[in-house]
């Protein structure tokens, strides 16, 4: 008997130290083209405001992590990259990315993966700047697959959602979120290549879809957290610049 509780206990604390104390929720809104947590594009069948659902198989994006700047940060900043399914206009995301966060001044960086509203996990794959990262959300019978890799190593795993409306691809900068939006980090500008997207069976860059080129602002919408550049001639490239915290 105490065998199996030593096991349990072992098994809890293993839990506890790959959650994440922050998640990374659904889009917060001002209106199109503007959020208070997201920056970057998401693109969509149909209309931004009532996109078709059940259509989106595929998303994969790439990205360069860059160095984030701790100088004279006082107080813990956050900003984390990704590449997923949904959370533009419903209530769930299925996504993975990297972290880039000042914690009592000092860069801090890993990856992590969530099944939002579930929470965030943290993975056993080093992050480091300069790291070249290529993620991917595959939905296929009834199951996601996420898979984040680089120079380093790399991650995969396969999950259920209890819902998924599958009715958006996104490529985002966000400042995450515990107990409110949390302070967005300085990470420079932050590019992202090869950005495409499986929808309704039909594989094509950003540009090919409907898509929302999405700012970061503060809550009353006058001030730029993050500054999303117009996409590339190819469709699929655009960057992420740092404006405020």
């Amino acid at each position: 008997m105490r065998t199996i509780f030593a096991v349990i206990a072992v098994l809890v604390l293993f839990a506890v130290s790959v959650t994440s104390a922050s998640t990374h929720g659904p889009r917060i809104k001002v209106k199109n083209g503007t959020s208070t947590n997201w920056s970057g594009y998401a693109a969509v069948l149909g209309s931004l405001t009532n996109p078709v659902n059940n259509v989106v198989t595929d998303v994969k994006g790439t990205w360069t992590v860059q160095s984030v700047n701790c100088t004279g940060v006082t107080a813990n900043t956050y900003s984390s990259a990704w590449v997923g399914i949904d959370g533009y206009t419903s209530n769930s995301v299925e996504q993975l990315g990297t972290e880039h966060d000042c914690i009592n001044g000092q860069p801090r960086y890993y990856a992590w993966y969530e099944m939002y509203p579930k929470g965030s996990y943290k993975v056993a794959l080093s992050v480091q700047p300069g790291d070249v990262m290529n993620g991917e959300v595959k939905y296929a019978n009834g199951q996601f697959t996420l898979t984040l890799n680089s120079a380093r190593g790399a991650f995969k795993t396969t999950q259920r959602a209890n819902r998924a409306d599958r009715s958006s691809a996104e490529w985002i900068m966000e400042a995450p979120w515990s107990g409110g939006v949390l302070p967005l980090a300085n990470f420079g500008t932050m590019p992202f290549t090869s950005s495409t997207a499986t929808i309704n069976g039909v594989t094509k860059t950003v540009s090919g879809f409907t898509n929302d080129q999405i700012n970061m602002v503060t809550s009353d919408g006058t001030t730029i957290k993050a500054l999303t550049s117009p996409l590339a001639s190819d469709g699929a490239s655009f960057s992420e610049q740092w404006q405020h915290n």
